[in-house]
């Protein structure tokens, strides 16, 4: 049964009401206000529809709240405010119109019933009243409760003219069926099927922030798969799509590469909501395609599929419009994500696991996350010998960091001090010195100490540089 009023208490909105009370203007708060407080989620982000002019209605809201930071959007209208922990958006009510070549509509004035019609999604384009005579009354011309409750996406016109208006609520249709676990409707997903080239004509901003909103979600399988689905992947992210289809060895993983890599990406969100650590997962295996290889006797093989993944993450992220600080990580948990598991089939040695502490770094716990979400195998006494083996891995790599320190690592001895014990100006020589001395840590033929690499230095320096010279002499 739908309800005919929600309760609105927030002091910011209540100011809102109380100015249109003042200017004769008839003002709702719409959208994900509405729709998150019916499903009593927290809300942050406040729409604000007025019957006049919103600009100038956000004007003059920023100057009673002594604000300095309105940004106007005076082509569409809109204009927006952040406040506290609130970002709130002003709009006059609104009709749109599109050319099928732009993105960007053509606004007239309109009702507040044209207003809702523009809007995404029936379950958002529901309207709460602000004004004290009516406070929180619910307008609902679309029946977005009754969907909010059967849990189901439609739009409020037809599908069709709602994606060509604007394409990218193609790919919103998916982010909000993953946040909320929502189904779309089946009429909605043929004509987003129909419609998704249209995509193209979107930035790569806004696709990829809808992308990072889907990963970031409780179980974004939900959302990556109905994109797939809908035939949007090939469009925007074809390196994913292409891992449909791909055979691996079944006892080990799920025989389709694209539904091994969902698995691994909800086992991840499982454990963090790091997007970061989500993206490697989703990249893991994105090389597969390209080093596919039938052995006879063997089956399908991918070798080196995760140093050429590692390749493929900075041009991805370059494409993606994603922000570059974060390709080092994803690429190194890429390129070691089988490190841990060629430790798991040998014998765990300690040389073994230093190098692989050695080579993480700082991520070899966000590594051993990746590792075990990658455990997507339906044989449950396979499942849990491999994740037994695992928690050895895991333990080995405490003892070595007790007697190693090797997680963060230090160099016991700097360039400096190993130029002056080898009375050696700066050169690739120093730099040589330095790796056989962290060879020697890491091989466990010495311990990671001032001294002991002091003298470790002193008793290899000169047949190392001898060598080197040698090696310049002949070259």
């Amino acid at each position: 049964m739908a309800i005919n009023n929600i309760h609105i208490d927030e002091p910011l909105l209540l100011e809102i009401g109380r100015v249109a009370d003042a200017e004769s203007i008839a003002a709702y708060v719409v959208g994900g206000y509405v729709r998150d407080r019916m499903l009593n989620k927290d809300v942050k982000d406040i729409d604000v529809v007025v019957l006049g002019n919103g600009v100038e209605f956000a004007t003059k809201m920023t100057k009673l709240w002594k604000a300095t930071n309105l940004v106007v959007y005076e082509r569409f209208g809109t204009a927006m405010i952040q406040l506290e922990s609130y970002k709130i958006e002003f709009v006059g009510a609104r009709k749109e119109s599109y050319r099928k070549e732009s993105r960007n509509p053509d606004v007239d004035r309109g009702s507040l019933a044209d207003d809702l019609s523009r809007r995404d999604f029936t379950i958002n384009a529901i309207a709460a009243s602000l004004n004290s005579g009516s406070i929180g009354s619910i307008e609902d011309p679309f029946n977005g409760q009754a969907d909010l409750k059967s849990k189901i996406l439609k739009t409020p016109l037809d599908p069709e003219k709602t994606f060509d208006d604007d394409p990218l609520r193609i790919l919103r249709a998916v982010r909000f069926s993953s946040q909320l676990s929502f189904e779309i409707d089946p009429i909605v997903l043929r004509a987003g099927k129909k419609m998704n080239e249209r995509l193209k004509i979107v930035s790569q901003e806004r696709i990829t922030d809808e992308l990072l909103k889907i990963i970031s979600s409780p179980i974004p399988s939900v959302g990556l798969q109905a994109a797939y689905d809908m035939g949007l992947l090939g469009v925007i992210f074809p390196e994913l799509e292409s891992l449909a289809g791909v055979d691996q060895r079944q006892e080990f993983h799920h025989k389709d590469v694209f539904r091994h890599t969902l698995m691994v990406l909800d086992n991840i969100s499982g454990r963090t909501d790091n997007v970061w650590l989500r993206i490697a997962g989703l990249l893991h295996d994105i090389a597969k395609p390209k080093t596919k290889a039938f052995v006879e006797g063997t089956g399908w093989t991918f070798h080196g599929h995760e140093e050429l993944g590692a390749r493929m993450v900075k041009p991805i992220f370059r494409r993606m419009r994603l922000p570059l600080e974060h390709v080092p990580y994803v690429e190194k948990l890429v390129r070691l994500h089988l490190r841990p598991m060629a430790l798991v089939d040998s014998v765990v040695t300690d040389s073994a696991v230093r190098r692989l502490m050695f080579d993480a770094g700082a991520e070899v716990d966000d590594l051993m996350v990746l590792c075990r979400a990658d455990i997507t195998s339906k044989n449950p006494k396979l499942v849990e010998q491999v994740r037994k083996n695992y928690e050895l891995v895991i333990e080995k790599m405490k003892e070595v960091e007790e007697k190693d320190r090797i997680r963060n690592w230090q160099p016991p001895l700097r360039g400096e001090e190993i130029m002056r014990l080898c009375d050696l100006v700066p050169s690739k020589l120093v730099g040589i010195l330095k790796n056989r001395i962290t060879d020697a840590i890491l091989d466990g033929n010495i311990p990671n100490e001032h001294d002991a690499a002091s003298a470790y230095l002193l008793q290899i320096k000169d047949d190392v540089i001898r060598k080197y010279l040698e090696g310049l002499a002949s070259s």
